[in-house]
């Protein structure tokens, strides 16, 4: 199936113009839908190579790279204070994605050179921004940062993943955690010959709430003051239906 779409989209690109190596790309989904039996997603990344000339003698790579939103983030490194654990330094990051995960096909050191990464930010470090004010050493906040959300499953890094058939066609899988943000999520494709950017396409997968996860969004954006006593009035009825059960049950 995937196949027959690829070549569909060849066909259909065939009278335009285009680079000597370009990218068609397809998506299993391009809009995720948020609600209360959401569990997470897996995104099928597939494409193909159009080319005008013949296929280099140099190896194609691929990578690709999917990106949540970015938000500013505030790293706290805890001390051990009259036996108190506290807050000590804190680092400012200017710009961290709330997901983020690199795929390649191949290791991404032999993929992808050192300065490339610098010029596109692909691999995770690079996706981190940080100016480091207010710590004596901040790359070392960074470096907590990225282990943090590696562990949470949200930052990843899998080389082999991309499988490329005959230099023409490419594909991929994604895994997309229940703890998404709402937002666009970038997908990058890069085409790699000896570690250099030949090629790169680049498109969007919408994340959203439905449903009752909208509707309480909302009301918590626009209306907090009613969020927060509709919030008081169902934890007290819990409270008040748990103490009543419970008293049933000793009866």
């Amino acid at each position: 199936m995937i196949r027959a779409v690829l070549a569909l989209l060849l066909s259909l690109w065939g009278g335009m113009g285009s680079a000597q190596e370009d990218v068609v790309l397809g998506l299993s989904q391009n809009r995720v839908q948020i609600n209360a039996r959401f569990s997470g997603s897996e995104i099928l990344i597939f494409g193909a190579v159009k080319r005008e000339a013949p296929i280099p003698e140099t190896p194609l790579e691929v990578i690709v790279t999917v990106a949540g939103p970015s938000a500013p983030v505030t790293v706290h490194r805890k001390d051990r204070v009259m036996g108190i654990w506290v807050n000590a330094e804190s680092v400012e990051i200017d710009s961290a994605p709330s997901f983020y995960a690199v795929a390649s096909s191949g290791p991404i050191e032999d993929v992808l050179s050192h300065t490339e990464d610098l010029r596109h930010s692909v691999t995770v470090p690079r996706a981190v921004r940080s100016v480091g004010s207010g710590a004596a050493d901040p790359a070392a906040f960074t470096v907590a940062l990225i282990r943090i959300r590696r562990d949470d499953g949200v930052y990843n890094t899998l080389p082999g993943a991309v499988d490329v058939e005959q230099q023409t066609l490419f594909d991929t899988s994604v895994e997309l955690p229940a703890n998404l943000i709402e937002g666009a999520y970038a997908v990058r494709v890069f085409l790699m010959r000896e570690g250099q950017v030949v090629s790169q396409f680049q498109t969007a997968i919408e994340v959203r709430k439905v449903g009752l996860e909208r509707w309480l969004y909302n009301l918590a954006h626009d209306y907090a003051l009613l969020y927060g006593i509709l919030s008081l009035v169902i934890a007290i009825a819990a409270g008040w239906l748990a103490s009543a059960v419970f008293r049933m049950l000793r009866s």
